[in-house]
């Protein structure tokens, strides 16, 4: 075992991966209702909240907050056991040190039930700009990365979820794409076609993203790329 500055740690635990049994999008909005960071649904869940309906079962569910704006979700989870996520290991939030840097996953658990419920993503930030973590090169505006149900359950756009998911290309990954690909309009697609280069150059999906659509909307609502430099390219 490990501790956040890489020592030996007592408190650390190999969580019970059978013991999820987690929230619906629904039950996390309203527990983080009044939360004023902006906080959204990720993974596979977002994309079914894209498509406006329940298409396959989830393990889990994610969500997605600044980093620096974590401790608003912290505060509206009071009675819920947080544990940071590192080498296939928990550490209770209090103890977890530099690993709350270096290691994106807090995991929310249930005290009463011992049931892990929510998966929080704490992701890279500049001011009101989200910040890919995969590439410091892309960024976004929080207005132009999240998008609402009817119903007003924040979830983070399609392409922006689909980019993350080209990594491991799982079978649940693949099958999500196919789903949703249709479904994008022209400027998301072209924004997951440029992304992909920057962070999947190569990727089999750029090929199904069509060069001939639509030229992405200039402005801040676009992909951002950077040099090394950090200056805009």
């Amino acid at each position: 075992m490990i501790d956040g500055q890489g020592m030996p740690d007592a408190k650390s635990f190999d969580p019970d991966l059978h013991a999820w049994e987690a929230w619906r999008p629904e039950e996390v909005a309203t527990r983080l209702a009044g939360v004023p960071a902006p906080w959204y649904v990720a993974g596979g869940w977002a994309l079914d909240l894209f498509l406006g309906y329940q298409r396959r079962a989830h393990e889990d569910i994610e969500i997605g907050v600044p980093h620096g704006q974590f401790d608003q979700i912290v505060a509206a989870l009071i009675g819920y056991e947080l544990f940071v996520v590192a080498y296939n290991r928990v550490w209770p939030l209090a103890h977890a040190g530099n690993l709350l840097a270096s290691h994106h996953q807090t995991w929310v658990r249930e005290p009463a039930t011992g049931r892990w419920r929510l998966d929080i993503f704490r992701e890279p930030f500049a001011g009101d700009l989200w910040v890919c973590r995969r590439d410091s090169r892309l960024k976004l505006p929080y207005e132009r990365l999240i998008a609402l149900t009817d119903d007003g359950i924040p979830y983070a756009q399609p392409e922006v979820v689909l980019l993350f998911k080209a990594k491991a290309l799982r079978p649940n990954d693949v099958s999500d794409y196919e789903a949703v690909l249709p479904r994008l309009a022209p400027h998301q697609r072209n924004w997951l076609r440029e992304a992909l280069k920057i962070v999947h150059p190569g990727h089999h999906w750029i090929a199904d993203l069509s060069e001939d659509d639509t030229v992405m909307p200039s402005g801040r609502n676009t992909l951002r790329p950077q040099n090394a430099t950090g200056t805009q390219a």
